[in-house]
């Protein structure tokens, strides 16, 4: 069983198609994930943090090969009522 990829240290890290295959699991259709990205700020005045925010997580999805979308908000973390979520 050769892991799909090995660390300096000798980390083995295995796919999860390898894992399929060792149970004997067949996946036929591959599931594709749109991931969501959470960006916050609890007042108007601090736009420019959520922008910055924004920015960061867009990077990060992008470097991570993710289908994603991010959703903003300006308000309250303690007030439910999030007209995207």
């Amino acid at each position: 069983f050769k892991p799909a990829y090995v660390t300096t240290g000798g980390t083995r890290y295995y796919s999860q198609e390898q894992l399929n295959n060792f149970l004997g699991l067949k996946i036929k259709t591959k599931i594709n994930k749109k991931i969501v990205g959470y960006c916050r700020v609890s007042l108007t005045k601090q736009k420019d943090d959520l922008e910055r925010q924004i920015e960061n997580v867009r990077t990060y999805m992008i470097a991570k090969g993710y289908q994603f979308e991010i959703i903003t908000d300006i308000g309250s973390g303690i007030n439910y009522n999030k007209k995207g979520l």
